[in-house]
């Protein structure tokens, strides 16, 4: 293959390699499939392109692309002259499906509970062939009717499982925009996703606190501070029992995102997340980067929690809760000993108690802040830590649970 000389032309602009499935943009450039819907059409919004690579030129967000069957047929007739050269023949792609075979789908699911079910199965086979296929089902207005299934087969006499797990493993699949995001998000499928939560199996447990977290990211606040108190409890279960990794990350961005809003914080206080996260951080205690981000999502929760009288209470009420606070230090991350230092300034700050400043110098929590302050850490952790130790110093300074080495640093 490498003595082979290949056309210019057969080559992608943006891979540099044989186009497999070389279809034009409205510029008139061709590109090979896949590379031009991943430039034009990432699920990331941060990273879509709506350009042409080539021309600089403006392209539609919602364009066509005209598959160059010409230019395909060339391409395989060179490959097939050239096998003896080690040349693979390319195989002819499949088409996209069209808007017309996703909406004869839905409207077929409507006959029958079996015929919804194959449908579902269609669709997620549909959408697990390529992303324009999953455009084309968002654009068909297959989400409508993802989100009525879903509530219907969980708000009935019992879940349906097959329905559920197959309309949440569709509609997770796919690359929806913020704005349709928006626009099926109410309190019917919030509910139906909680629900789904309590009573669903493992996998789509997982599906739904997933996208549950997509859903209320883009909800408007007034919907986020209103939310029942019975859905924290279900985000809490879920980290309890351990899901899946990507579970359990999506329920700590959703105590994230909603915990500063309103009376969320009281409620997830109440629904029992302190010991839970507690219990995460003695857990993940490796250096792998999985278990890194996990342990600052659980520290960034735990800080924000720790802002009220009620999560600084579920901490301290814990036996190892600030031994378990103090350990993170200068173990995980910068960013991870910057939160777990702001949750010990909360905690000093507004519930220094004789007592609780007495475990905190037991627990070795005055000699971490020390620390602090001789090794690379950010300004912000040091100006904390030195924040903590100058309030306490009455209680700290001298301490003979302090190594004098450390006493040095102490500031004044």
């Amino acid at each position: 293959m490498d003595e082979v000389e290949v056309p210019s032309y057969f080559l992608c602009p943006i891979s540099l390699e044989i186009m497999n499935d070389p279809v034009t943009v409205p510029t008139g450039i061709t590109y090979n499939r896949e590379s031009i819907e991943r430039w034009l059409f990432s699920s990331s919004a941060s990273s879509r392109n709506h350009t042409c690579p080539v021309t600089k030129q403006p392209v539609p967000p919602d364009c066509e692309l005209t598959p160059n069957h010409t230019l395909r047929r060339l391409i395989q007739s060179w490959c097939v002259i050239n096998a003896s050269k080690g040349v693979e023949r390319i195989p002819t792609p499949k088409p996209p499906v069209s808007r017309a075979q996703v909406t004869k789908l839905i409207r077929d699911a409507a006959k029958s509970p079996q015929t919804k079910l194959g449908c579902l199965r269609r669709l997620k086979s549909i959408a697990s062939q390529s992303d324009a296929n999953k455009r084309c089902i968002e654009a068909a207005g297959a989400l409508e009717f993802l989100a009525s299934v879903i509530h219907e087969a969980s708000c009935g006499n019992g879940l349906v499982t097959p329905l559920i797990d197959e309309a949440l493993s569709v509609l997770y699949s796919l690359h929806v925009s913020e704005a349709k995001l928006r626009n099926i998000v109410d309190v019917e499928i919030v509910e139906s996703l909680a629900i789904i939560m309590q009573t669903g199996t493992y996998d789509s447990r997982a599906y739904a606190v997933m996208l549950l977290n997509k859903m209320l990211e883009v909800a408007e606040p007034a919907q986020l501070t209103c939310l029942a108190d019975w859905l924290f409890t279900e985000v809490v279960q879920v980290l309890r029992d351990r899901i899946s990794q990507r579970a359990t990350k999506a329920a700590l961005k959703l105590l994230i995102h909603l915990s500063p809003l309103g009376r969320n914080r009281i409620k997830v206080v109440a629904a029992g997340a302190m010991p839970v996260l507690l219990e995460l951080l003695l857990e993940h205690n490796s250096l792998a980067s999985e278990h890194i981000r996990v342990c600052e999502m659980v520290l960034t929760a735990m800080d924000i929690l720790c802002r009220s009288a009620e999560g600084r209470a579920e901490l301290l009420s814990h036996e190892a809760g600030i031994a378990v606070v103090s350990k993170k230090i200068l173990r995980v991350s910068h960013a991870a000993s910057e939160r777990a230092v702001r949750i010990l300034l909360s905690v000093s700050r507004f519930s220094g108690t004789p007592r609780v400043l007495e475990e905190m110098l037991q627990v070795g929590v005055v000699t971490k802040l020390c620390l602090v302050l001789q090794v690379e850490c950010s300004s912000r952790t040091k100006e904390t830590a030195t924040e903590i130790l100058r309030m306490n110093a009455r209680t700290w300074n001298n301490s003979p649970c302090v190594p004098r080495s450390l006493l040095s640093w102490y500031p004044n």
